[in-house]
């Protein structure tokens, strides 16, 4: 009997066998009474293969796959009795022309350390989960309103977010240490989800991921497979949710990857006008396929059913989307209308996410998409991608260009910082200042604010605080909460030393108290997707290059009242107009000792008088500092 049946290939070739995992790879398995494992892998344009391991001393001739029936799919099967946990192996492919090819398993759960590029033995199917608390509140939150629940996200490099020192190994962090340090210091801090990059197997430190040739692996550069489920399991305990990159839009060229991976161009597109990325030297998926596209869905179903991750963030949407992205005239071929989007990757997207979304509530599907395309989160019957969120890029290249300028300059380019919130309700989204801001002689964060080093801080706590205010869900890189001095490398650790610095541990304690300030007020977060939220104060007040606005809840109690200042410029008696006759009570002072301020005995609270302001009948007066940030509960 086989272990690849002939529904099974069915399903693969419809393109919905959405337990894939649990049939191709290898399994452990007991066969008329003896242990060992069942390989199965695709290969439909291959003249032959054979399993090579250190098992039969990869040996080339030992151990032949059969293809199972139908013999047109093109899928082969071998059970190897006495292999076991933790073998290495391969598949040897002989190809129809003479050539052989030495390829790690595309379905394979846990690869070799790299330079190693073997896939290995392991079994995914029994780790001891003990989150089931969460992952009901996780399904009873999306049941009330998913897009109403806090989301702060520390988007984390895994390898170089903490290092221990001295090692010949690279000191790296394990998952295991990670579930110890890393989830404390998010918890800490406030964060409510952390993101992942690079977990899916990948073979160069130096693509942090973005290459991947392990769809199914977590990297084995951390741990195993059960060291990867209990971070996750501990993250869930400490009400932490994971999310991580995941990668659906191009692949490596490494010989032993998914490229021509039977002596053909199988995983993607043969012609090279769309079948490869000039500008990354990589492969794209052949979305026409039903099988590429079971095993993307596969893939995906995977980390968010069997390791229970909440969501997948997936890189570089617009290069799936557009068939002349990042190509020149000649470059492309048009679809069948003569235009330039990519349908079947369109059918791709819909696809997805309708169903991991509708067999997982509480999950969310995140589009990294930095063009204007409509409805990336719209819905499917009204033609929509069916994404949970879409990051906000027009939003990060306001903000950067706008925090950049000398504040003399601000005044004209007020609008940089209101635009945003002026096509706010048509996608769901989330604000980012992601690892990609602070690489390739962009500058960190820091050194991207204008003047010496004391105006830097300061400027940096006063966008902190706008972008905290601002409608969206959030995502902080790691270092930038504590204003890491030089740009960010996959090769180092964070420079955690600079906390000895009170500068830098200011804006540490910036960035908690306003993490915390987002997740205990709901009407910071509550309706982030409609005008119902926020409401702007004085969006004009360009000459002096200051905000205000309001942030508010369902119930109307509980508001949040923002005045933030972008100039080295002191308003002793700033006057800013409120909605309502009442006191209001400052719960956030940039000037406040503990940030590093002057204050001493400011107020706590300002009543309301009548006196017209910002076209509102009542105000009231307020010493605003220069650069100051002042948040007021009302």
């Amino acid at each position: 009997m086989n272990n690849f049946t002939e529904m099974d290939c069915y399903l693969f070739g419809q393109g919905t066998h959405y337990d894939i995992y649990r049939k191709m790879g290898a399994h452990l398995a007991t066969v008329d009474g003896k242990k060992g494992v069942i390989f199965n892998v695709w290969a439909p344009h291959a003249a032959s293969v054979a399993v090579i391991g250190d098992f039969n001393g990869w040996n080339e001739s030992e151990h032949w796959m059969k293809r199972v029936q139908p013999e047109s799919m093109g899928v082969y099967e071998l059970f190897i009795p006495g292999v076991k946990e933790g073998d290495l192996y391969k598949f040897l492919i002989y190809t129809p022309d003479g050539r052989k090819l030495y390829k790690a398993d595309p379905f394979a759960n846990y690869a070799e350390l790299r330079p190693g590029t073997a896939s290995v033995v392991t079994d995914i199917s029994h780790f001891k989960w003990s989150d089931s608390v969460w992952l009901k509140s996780r399904a009873e939150a999306a049941k009330e309103d998913i897009y109403a629940q806090p989301m702060s996200i520390y988007e984390v490099h895994p390898g170089s977010w903490m290092r221990h020192p001295g090692r010949d190994d690279e000191g790296f962090y394990t998952y295991r240490e990670l579930a110890k340090s890393l989830i404390s210091y998010v918890k800490e801090m406030g964060h409510t989800h952390i993101e992942l990059m690079g977990i899916s197997e990948y073979p160069f430190d130096g693509s942090w991921g973005y290459q991947v040739t392990g769809y199914y692996a977590p990297t084995s550069r951390y741990g195993t497979p059960k060291d990867f489920a209990y971070f996750v399991n501990e993250c869930h305990r400490n009400k932490i949710g994971v999310i991580l990159d995941w990668v659906p839009a191009h692949f490596p060229k490494d010989a032993h990857g998914l490229a021509e991976f039977d002596g053909t161009a199988l995983f993607e597109y043969a012609d090279p006008r769309k079948g490869e990325h000039p500008d990354w030297g990589t492969k794209i998926f052949d979305y026409s396929r039903t099988e590429v596209k079971n095993f993307l869905i596969g893939s995906a179903l995977m980390w968010v059913e069997n390791y229970h991750i909440d969501g997948l963030r997936v890189d570089a949407v617009a290069s799936m989307l557009y068939l002349d992205y990042g190509k020149e005239n000649g470059q492309w071929i048009p679809n069948i209308y003569g235009g330039n989007k990519n349908l079947e990757a369109i059918e791709f997207f819909k696809h997805i996410n309708t169903l991991i979304l509708g067999r997982n509530p509480g999950v969310v599907m995140i589009a990294e998409e930095s063009t204007a395309w409509p409805k990336v989160t719209g819905k499917v019957e009204e033609d929509g991608l069916n994404f949970s969120y879409k990051w906000n890029m027009g939003w990060m290249h306001d903000f950067l260009d706008y925090m950049k300028l000398d504040p003399y300059f601000r005044k004209n380019n007020h609008n940089k910082m209101t635009f945003a919130m002026s096509y706010n309700e048509s996608e769901k989204y989330i604000l980012v200042l992601s690892h990609d801001e602070v690489v390739h002689l962009k500058c960190s964060m820091l050194n991207k604010m204008p003047g010496l080093e004391g105006d830097k801080f300061k400027n940096l706590m006063a966008g902190y605080a706008f972008m905290m205010g601002h409608s969206g869900k959030k995502l902080l890189f790691m270092g930038q909460d504590f204003a890491q001095a030089q740009e960010w490398s996959e090769a180092r650790e964070l420079d955690w030393y600079l906390l000895e610095n009170p500068n830098h541990k200011k804006i540490q304690d910036w960035v908690k108290e306003l993490l915390h300030i987002y997740k205990n007020n709901p009407c910071m977060y509550e309706q982030d997707t409609s005008w119902a939220g926020f409401e702007w104060i004085n969006a004009d007040d360009c000459d002096r290059s200051i905000f205000s606005f309001v942030r508010k809840s369902k119930d109307g109690q509980n508001n949040l009242l923002f005045v933030i200042n972008f100039t080295p410029v002191e308003r002793l008696e700033y006057r800013v107009g409120v909605p309502k006759k009442k006191s209001y009570k400052l719960i956030l002072n940039s000037e406040d000792k503990k940030f590093g301020g002057a204050d001493e005995d400011r107020p706590t609270t300002y009543k309301a008088q009548k006196s017209p302001c910002d076209g509102r009948e009542y105000s009231f007066a307020y010493p605003l500092p220069a650069y100051g940030v002042a948040v007021f509960k009302f």
